[in-house]
């Protein structure tokens, strides 16, 4: 039993690294209000996520065990350096945009915990990120502790408001069971589904895959990996959905932000029960913080071709930059951070389709991935995702439209 328990542990990585960086403030704002409004009926979406998010992490994983070159080394190579290019530039837009977010859930969680101001924390962990990131001899291995560390306090602080609430398990199990629903509500499906499907870290599966070492003899054990990386971040998703729909919708209470639902649980349950969802959405936010700052980091210079490992140093220069920009925008920028965060995420919108045809260009390569390449059924999935993410935009660009037109 030992023996075995040891062998899982070594295996567990890389997909729990993509899991921290999925699963920040944001998603958490996200899944409350949803649940807060909707109740269950919406977590058959969760489901659907992790399936695509499952196939493109796999893609990943697969590329990263073949092959020795990059994925955005390979992709400028076969299809040209604009197109890397492309993918780098805009996901660094994109991770930096995020930040805030990052920051503001730091400042949140600690907050509840101690009392003091918000805006004090990003002052302390930013700092301490990069510390981590230029002190660390090996980044990947001290990531790989640190983020599994921190998806298990997650995992703990919600399980316990989850115990606390007291749902309802047949209410529960029927929203995993897709119903009729209206237009209006696509919306909401669209929102939720970006909380988990998130292909900047499906792409960076493959870099993770490289510096964990494994080869296509591990390719079996890092798949494993990826899959409950995965399943660990749709159950923390669900969670709560669920906390929020059993505690809040039954009262009419309304999550706005991850603060409002901090606060709820403080109401309904005592102070202890906003500490524990307090110190959840901090692990959440720092884990982001630190993980989604490296990928945007990573894969902008690795698309310049100036070094792709965390060990390199323009990764980390350009990993140092994104931080920087996160703290310095949740600090000194708050009365413009709307507009800001509004043109960062308009400038980053081709990044997602971007890198999904990258991927799947690069894993459907028969000289290069052999037996690895997509099958049938993972190409029709990953379409049928893309479609998904087509969709996804478009509603971001009508949002995009509607709030230029009341500038």
């Amino acid at each position: 039993m030992q023996i075995k328990l040891r062998e899982s542990l070594r295996i567990i990585g890389p997909g729990f690294i993509m899991a921290s960086v999925v699963l920040g403030p944001g998603s958490i704002t996200v899944a409350s209000r949803i649940g807060s409004e909707h109740g269950y009926s919406f977590l058959w979406v969760i489901v659907l996520a992790a399936v695509f998010m499952m196939v493109y992490a796999s893609m990943g994983t697969r590329f990263g065990v073949v092959s020795e070159k990059s994925v955005l080394e390979v992709i400028s190579r076969s299809y040209g350096r604009w197109f890397a290019v492309l993918i780098g530039l805009s996901t660094f837009l994109s991770t930096s945009s995020f930040q805030f977010g990052n920051n503001l859930g730091i400042g949140i969680g600690m907050q509840g915990i101690t009392g003091i101001d918000e805006r004090v924390w990003p002052l302390i962990f930013t700092p301490l990120a990069l510390l981590l990131l230029f002190w660390a001899k090996n980044l990947y291995k001290v990531l790989e502790k640190l983020m599994v560390a921190i998806v298990m306090i997650m995992i703990v602080a919600f399980m316990v408001n989850l115990i606390l609430t007291k749902p309802n398990l047949v209410s529960v199990g029927m929203g995993f069971i897709p119903r009729t629903f209206s237009i209006g509500q696509v919306e909401v499906i669209v929102a939720l589904m970006a909380t988990s499907f998130a292909l900047s870290a499906a792409i960076y599966q493959a870099y993770l895959a490289q510096d964990k070492g494994w080869k296509k003899e591990q390719l079996s054990r890092g798949l494993k990996d990826t899959f409950a990386g995965i399943a660990f971040l749709s159950t923390i998703s669900a969670i709560i959905i669920i906390t929020s729909a059993t505690a809040l919708k039954p009262r009419g209470i309304v999550v706005r932000s991850a603060a409002d639902m901090a606060q709820q649980m403080d109401a309904l349950f005592g102070g202890v029960s906003k500490i524990i969802f307090s110190l959840g959405l901090c692990a959440a936010a720092f884990s982001s913080l630190m993980v989604n700052a490296v990928i945007g980091g990573g894969l902008l210079s690795d698309s310049l071709g100036l070094g792709r490992s965390m060990n390199e140093k323009m990764p980390k220069i350009f990993t140092a930059i994104i931080l920087l920009l996160g703290m310095f925008v949740a600090i000194f920028f708050r009365g413009n951070v709307i507009y800001a965060l509004v043109m960062a995420q308009a400038s980053s919108m081709m990044a997602v389709p971007a890198i999904a045809i990258g991927l799947l260009l690069v894993v459907n390569q028969r000289k290069l991935m052999g037996a690895h390449r997509n099958r049938l059924l993972q190409n029709a999935i990953a379409i049928i995702g893309l479609i998904c993410i087509m969709v996804m935009i478009y509603f971001m660009y009508q949002k995009l439209v509607q709030f230029f037109n009341v500038l």
